[in-house]
């Protein structure tokens, strides 16, 4: 819903709640949401713990990257259309941050995963990056080498693979240009 969405409203515009409708996991609903102006229609007593947990700091990080996502450039990286993922990436006006998120469009079939890396777009070629994957999931850890760091260029040129499959269906991953600190 949020790719074609995006052809006609920009994601400040969009309210993208968290339901309890469907069958996929709070972090996925919250990911997709998180595209957005997130909001929560759930009834937050029938949570688990953990789930609770994850709500809570899924919130604190939309809130740190909101802005990116709302005021950002958009690049579509992988058309749903074509692709077992979809994939939406803002970029501030500095091109010094960006929000990529990835998910699993399609549960009916036993995925593999991303098979090779998406090529990024929107970043500085000469600026050095460092990754970090955002809402994990209580007791889970990310699959992603968070110590590398890339280049704009490498990004653009060459991708990052999200290493979305089934048991990780969604992936928001956040790039920070690095500055030697």
């Amino acid at each position: 819903m949020q790719w074609n969405y995006s052809y006609l409203f920009p994601a400040i515009a969009t309210d993208c709640h968290v339901t309890d409708w469907g069958k996929q996991p709070i972090k996925y609903r919250i990911d997709v949401a998180s595209m957005g102006k997130l909001g929560f229609d759930i009834v937050a007593k029938h949570l688990t713990a953990n789930d609770l947990l994850f709500c809570q700091q899924a919130v604190k990080n939309y809130n740190s990257f909101k802005d990116i996502v709302w005021h950002g450039q958009q690049y579509r990286l992988a058309n749903p259309y074509d692709n077992l993922v979809a994939s939406i990436m803002y970029v501030n006006d500095q091109r010094d941050r960006a929000i990529i998120f990835t998910y699993l469009h399609n549960f009916r079939y036993n995925h593999t995963g991303t098979p090779r890396p998406i090529r990024l777009n929107g970043l500085d070629p000469d600026k050095n990056y460092r990754i970090k994957e955002l809402n994990l999931y209580p007791g889970t850890k990310t699959t992603l080498n968070q110590q590398n760091l890339y280049s704009g260029a490498f990004l653009m040129n060459v991708g990052l693979n999200p290493d979305v499959q089934l048991k990780r269906a969604s992936v928001i991953i956040e790039i920070e240009e690095y500055n030697g600190e």
